[in-house]
């Protein structure tokens, strides 16, 4: 539920709200009025761009993520995962800025980095299913990963000489792979795996990775919990159409005109109207401006411009037109048929 809370006037001159865009600072300060009594919220993009952009259509999910990742790496926010394995963040100086009265008991985990010893919503009490690991996942290499090389498991035995030079890797690998089915000297014998893969090697082997983390190196979706929201279809948007509508004026219209134009074209193309039928409709409009309901007609003249001429049901195009009676000497060459 949405609280009243307090914006000091040393925000708008605040260096670290200053490293982040106008709109992710809309965003902290809509967050300040969405989190509870201890700063703590969800960490869901979707959730936090219905709440904060209602009637921002133009404002996504999407951006919303850039804004707290952009919050994140300012240090106003921390994006943790709390006991029940579901991702939360907590605005980090809350405390300093925020004095409330009589608090409400918090129904959310605390964050294991900055309220390890605050009480935890889930758990009524200091949090006792958190684990010892950071709250940050590592995107490095396990110690104890289970798909670590097996070569060093086998039994060792002592080297007769110094391992080969480093350049000579390669050949000593594949002597040592010869060597696992024996060697003409000794058929039975298997060389240890140190012989072959120095345990000094500064090369990780090959069947494993090189520290990539799951999931998308562009954007962190936040949330490893399906969310039911799929990526829309490569098309024209309404945005788009108003961006080239905006293009093509001399000076920028007025947001009502913009959102009032947006919200038809968005209506226009939910009826499966083509997009540039709408598009020949908005530079029609550009030409005669005039109140934004009047898009639907130009749409509409623009989709029905070829069917204008066309004849009356029951009228054949090739009979000439009425003419008055004149009383001419062949009545039938001069009216035709429509005698």
């Amino acid at each position: 539920m949405a609280r009243i809370r307090t914006i000091k006037p040393e925000a708008f001159v605040s260096e670290s709200l200053a490293e982040v865009s106008v709109e992710a600072e809309r965003s902290f300060f809509g967050l300040l009025t969405q989190a509870d009594d201890y700063g703590r919220h969800r960490d869901n993009a979707a959730i936090i761009a219905g709440l904060l952009w209602p009637l921002r259509a133009e404002h996504t999910s999407v951006h919303v993520e850039d804004d707290l990742q952009q919050l994140a790496n300012a240090g106003l926010i921390c994006r943790y995962t709390g006991c029940d394995g579901r991702r939360y963040l907590h605005i980090v100086t809350w405390s300093e800025h925020q004095k409330i009265d009589k608090p409400s008991q918090s129904r959310l985990p605390s964050c294991p980095q900055h309220h390890p010893a605050d009480r935890c919503g889930p758990c009524k009490g200091i949090c006792a299913k958190r684990t010892e690991a950071s709250p940050t996942p590592t995107r490095g290499l396990a110690e104890a990963s289970p798909n670590a090389p097996r070569a060093l498991d086998l039994p060792a035995r002592p080297a007769p000489t110094p391992p080969a030079p480093r350049s000579e890797g390669p050949t000593a690998q594949q002597d040592a792979l010869v060597g696992l089915a024996g060697t003409p000297d000794r058929p039975g014998a298997k060389p240890a795996g140190q012989t072959a893969f120095p345990e000094g090697s500064p090369k990780p082997p090959r069947n494993l990775g090189e520290g990539s983390a799951p999931g998308s190196r562009i954007l962190d979706p936040g949330s490893s919990f399906p969310t039911g929201r799929t990526a829309p279809a490569a098309t024209v948007s309404a945005n788009d159409l108003i961006g080239e509508y905006v293009a093509a004026c001399d000076e920028r219209p007025p947001s009502d005109v913009l959102g009032h134009l947006g919200r038809i074209a968005k209506k226009l193309l939910g009826e499966g109207i083509a997009p540039e039928h709408v598009r020949a409709g908005l530079k029609r409009f550009a030409e005669i401006q005039g109140h934004p309901s009047r898009l639907p007609s130009l749409v509409n003249d623009a989709m029905n411009a070829g069917s204008a001429g066309l004849a009356r049901p029951g009228i054949r195009p090739t009979v000439p037109a009425h003419q008055a009676w004149t009383n001419p000497v062949d009545a039938a060459a001069a009216y035709a048929e429509e005698l």
